[in-house]
């Protein structure tokens, strides 16, 4: 998979080619080589509690709801939650279930400062089929990376 700084590197540049306004993007499997070999890496689920107990969590995953269902309320305190929990020198990674909330919260966290916040692509389910399922496509499960119910 490569060295971490070979990894961040690569992120970076998908994210300059996408034009993101925050550090850059990372598929799961280096989102997981960060995460389990850096030590001031930090992976930020996004997505909604009911999210984590219907369709699984990841073990080395902070949690933060970017919004609560029903309704998918935004979370008011989404930004100070973020300060308390991730120093603002770490690199931090956000994953949501396909990368839309997740992409949000990365631009928030630049925004607040945060100059090495990534987004993770494909998210926790990755994309749907034409049917609108989530049949396994991409995504953190269908790359077989660790997760629990």
């Amino acid at each position: 998979m490569g060295n971490l700084e070979d990894i961040l590197s690569k992120g970076s540049t998908r994210g300059q080619e996408s034009k993101l306004p925050y550090a850059g993007a990372l598929t799961p499997q280096e989102t997981y080589t960060l995460i389990d070999q850096g030590e001031a890496v930090f992976l930020v689920d996004v997505r909604s509690r009911a999210e984590l107990e219907l369709v699984g969590r990841v073990p080395l995953a902070k949690h933060i709801e970017w919004a609560s269902y029903p309704g998918m309320v935004p979370n008011p305190d989404f930004a100070a939650q973020l300060q308390t929990q991730v120093d603002k020198h770490n690199t931090v990674i956000f994953m949501c279930r396909t990368g839309g909330r997740s992409h949000n919260a990365a631009l928030l966290a630049q925004q607040l400062g945060y100059s090495k916040a990534y987004n993770m692509l494909e998210g926790f389910e990755g994309e749907a089929n034409e049917f609108k399922q989530r049949t396994l496509i991409n995504g953190w499960k269908h790359a077989g990376l660790p997760w629990n119910n």
